[in-house]
């Protein structure tokens, strides 16, 4: 009788650990789209996005990939307010952007793209907010996610945003 009972708990138990590992994702992670999936995807959902702008070449590239962009606070704020795209300029195929359609290289350098990484900051409706050049830590990148997330550029500008913040 036991071993009967063995027998149907454990797989069950297997069964329930794998639906569980499988169907979370950690908080830990974050999920990134392609340009065009993620642009619709907020517009749905009304966030903000922000564009990864990378090449396979870039040291710094991955340096923020795996520093920044694995930081507690970072992943906790994107999954919140925005919708991430990555987007290769030197890979990427054709990008659809406001009923256009442009090579990813020739997209990266009309919105300002002259190095890597960069990052771009857009509003829901695809208008730009900002372009963000270079490598940034996960302490010197967390205000600027505030900054944009918080839509602060509407009425402060980014010094006295920051002198406000580090007050309280």
């Amino acid at each position: 009788m036991k071993n009967n009972v063995l027998k149907v708990i454990i797989p069950v138990i297997m069964i329930v650990l794998i639906i569980v590992a499988v169907g979370f994702r950690p908080a830990s992670q974050l999920t990134w789209y392609g340009f065009d999936e993620g642009i619709q995807k907020a517009k749905i959902e009304n966030k903000q996005v922000l564009i990864d702008i990378y090449t396979d070449w870039c040291g710094w590239c991955k340096v923020m990939d795996e520093k920044t962009y694995t930081d507690s606070r970072i992943v906790q704020y994107l999954n919140a307010k925005f919708v991430l795209i990555k987007l290769n300029p030197e890979k990427d195929g054709p990008v659809m952007f406001n009923g256009k359609t442009y090579n990813a290289d020739y997209f990266a350098q009309g919105i300002g793209v002259n190095g890597y990484p960069a990052t771009a900051f857009f509003e829901s409706n695809a208008k730009l907010i900002t372009l963000v050049p270079g490598y940034l830590k996960a302490d010197e990148f967390l205000p600027i996610l505030e900054y944009i997330g918080e839509k602060r550029y509407n009425d402060i500008g980014f010094d006295d945003f920051l002198k406000q913040r580090e007050k309280n």
